[in-house]
Parts: structure tokens; C-alpha cells; sequence
């Protein structure tokens, strides 16, 4: 009798990473303001030097103004496909993870009515109405999430293969006039997760999710803009960064740490930890606090490939797109083999947290 088991296993992955940069330095002269409108004295150079010294972001990567999310989306799908050899029409699902759908250059307007994942579905050309396209919004891990509910639909055996993508460009959604302008990018990353058959654990393992709302709700959300004359019914992304900083350092160590235990793991079986890029002082202070949790004072930092430098947050983009770049040898001194354990993990509006353990095939 076999003792084989259906598995979640990623057979291809794309992303795609805009080509238009803008440095620091391009913000030299903006206006940037407190929140209670008042001007911020502060040269722009010490702004933007300060800024790289707290997040390492030197520069970061926007999408071309007759481009929105669903475009880089169906971009990074068509890798992932070409990549897996797979035939789009025999696709059982497209989940699209983003946070304010397809912005258009120069608008505020968050559209999302068709869902992206119906968008991206028509932008790929495939016909089979049995090809279910659905949305998830779930701040920063809606990639990561998506995942999670992908595999249930993959293990379960309800569905052979799925299209999993993150995009965003919420470089769009930002107030001109808040520092926090700069930390946001654009991208999209995908993969395609097929069901396998397998004798050992392979691809998709458990996972762990945390959703604070109690006392986190609001350190990302909608809001005004610093400057009062913006203020006519436009909503702007608003992020309460230490708060955000404190909640990340405190909470996403504990969720590792539950993930791996979860999966019988311990913190020296994982060869990666492949962790949504959202300010590289964070991430670091993340990782260190994961090494302590297993009594190791200094944490090996080369476990955590990073990006953001010169791309930028992209959101729910940044770890589909760090996972891409790993497996096709993009990244310097990084790289998964098979039987290497992966930690992909993410956090962000909602309060979300989530974690999940994946075997290189």
C-alpha cells in the first residue's frame, strides 16, 4: 500500500521588478510635513540620509505610468507559467493578493470591482470558466496568505494546480508630503503550486497566523493627508512606523518560532528565511530577536537574502519576488537546494502575521 501524500509544491515562478528607479535623492526638495501640518525644518539631505540610516533604502523601483497592478501581475504570471511548463487553461484557480487594486497613474481611485485575479485571468487569455479567479486583501502577507489558502485547496484535492500572485503599487497611494513616502515601491512576483504526489514532506508544510486588532488596528490604514489642502475626500496610505516597528519586532520572532515548532523544526534546520521586506533595520532586529528566542546571541544574517536596498517595500510583491530571484541564481550569494527547509514570513496592516515552513523539492 502506498504511503504517498498530496503535496503544495511550486513547479514555477516569475516577478517582475519595474525598470524605472528613483534614488533618495530625487526627494532632496520635497515638502514634507509633521502630521499636524506644520513644515518640517529638517535639509532634505539629512531627511534622506537619516531615512537610509534607519530602513537601508537607497533607492526604490515605481511602475510605468499605462501600467497598474493587474498589468505587473499578469507580467510575473507569464514567468511563473513559462517557467512551469504549465497550460494556463487547465489552471483550477488564480489567487491575486494587493492592498488598493489597480491605481491608475495620477488617481487615488482603488479599484478592484472586476477582482484583479478576473483581470489577470483575461489578461492571460485563458477561457476555462472553471479557471476560479479571486482577490485576497490582507495587508503586507497577502502573498504569503494566499499561499496557505492555496494549499489547503491543493491537499485537500479539490484542485491540481494554483496561480498564486502579489502585486501592488502603492508607491501611488502614498502622501507626497510624509516621509513615509519613501518607503513604498511597486512590483509583482507569482508562482505556480501544483499538487504532487510524494513518499517524504515536500513543498507547502504547516503554517502559523495572527490577526491583533485589539490594540493594532489602525498602524496602517487610509487617512489624511499632512497637507490640508490635499483634504478633499482623498485617503492616503498612513503607517504609524514605530508603533509598526515595535509590533514587528515583538510579535513576528514568536510566530517563527510557533511556526517551527509546529513543523518539528528547529531555527538550524532552515537554510533561508525569506522575510517581507519592509525596512531592512527591521528585519535585521527581527532575525537577531529569532536567534535569541534559541539562546544564540549573534544571528547569521546571510540566512536572510534582502532587496530592499534598491527595490523598495513592495508589499505582498516582496517575498514571491526574493523567492524568484533565490531559486534562478539572481541574488549573490544565495541560493535553495533540494530537501533545504524555507521560512517565508510576513507582516503588516490588519495587524497580519503570518508563517509557513516550504521543503525545496
Amino acid at each position: 500500500m502506498s504511503s504517498s501524500k498530496l503535496y503544495s509544491v511550486i513547479t514555477g515562478s516569475g516577478s517582475y521588478v519595474p525598470p524605472l528607479t528613483v534614488p533618495n535623492e530625487a526627494f532632496i526638495d520635497r515638502l514634507f510635513l509633521d502630521e499636524d501640518g506644520s513644515k518640517i525644518e529638517t535639509p532634505g539631505e539629512e531627511i534622506i540620509t537619516k531615512f537610509e540610516q534607519i530602513t537601508d533604502i537607497s533607492e526604490r523601483r515605481i511602475a510605468e505610468r499605462n501600467f497598474v497592478a493587474s498589468d505587473l501581475g499578469t507580467f510575473a504570471a507569464e514567468e511563473a507559467l513559462k517557467d512551469a511548463g504549465y497550460d494556463r487553461e487547465k489552471l483550477d484557480y488564480i489567487i491575486v493578493a494587493h492592498n488598493l487594486g489597480d491605481i491608475k497613474a495620477g488617481s487615488l481611485f482603488p479599484d478592484i470591482m472586476p477582482t484583479l485575479a478576473s483581470r489577470v485571468k483575461k489578461k492571460l487569455g485563458i477561457k476555462n470558466p472553471k479557471t476560479v479567479a479571486y482577490d485576497i486583501t490582507f495587508g503586507c502577507p497577502g502573498w504569503t496568505q494566499a499561499m496557505i489558502q492555496a494549499n489547503y485547496y491543493l491537499k485537500s484535492g479539490d484542485a491540481k494546480s494554483v496561480l498564486v500572485i502579489g502585486a501592488d503599487t502603492l508607491s501611488r497611494a502614498m502622501d507626497p508630503h510624509d516621509r513615509d513616502s519613501m518607503i513604498f515601491a511597486d512590483g509583482a512576483g507569482a508562482v505556480v503550486l501544483e499538487a504532487v504526489e510524494s513518499d517524504k514532506p515536500v513543498g507547502m508544510m504547516k503554517h502559523v497566523t495572527r490577526t491583533d486588532t485589539e490594540d493594532h488596528l489602525d498602524l496602517l490604514a487610509m487617512g489624511d493627508s499632512f497637507n490640508k489642502e490635499l483634504n478633499h475626500g482623498l485617503k492616503y496610505v498612513k503607517m504609524r512606523g514605530r508603533k509598526v516597528y515595535n509590533y514587528g519586532l515583538t510579535y513576528v520572532p514568536l510566530v517563527a518560532k510557533e511556526c517551527l515548532e509546529k513543523n518539528e523544526l528547529h531555527l538550524k534546520d532552515i537554510s533561508k528565511v525569506l522575510i517581507h521586506q519592509a525596512n531592512a533595520k527591521m528585519d535585521e532586529a527581527i532575525l537577531k530577536r529569532i536567534f535569541r528566542l534559541y539562546g544564540e546571541k549573534n544571528a547569521d544574517y546571510n540566512v536572510m537574502p534582502m532587496l530592499i536596498r534598491t527595490f523598495g517595500n513592495s508589499s505582498v510583491a516582496t517575498v514571491p519576488t526574493l523567492y524568484d530571484l533565490v531559486v534562478k541564481g539572481q541574488m549573490k550569494d544565495h541560493s535553495l537546494n533540494s530537501g533545504d527547509y524555507v521560512l517565508m514570513t510576513s507582516v503588516g496592516a490588519g495587524m497580519n502575521i503570518n508563517a509557513f515552513i516550504y521543503r525545496m523539492p
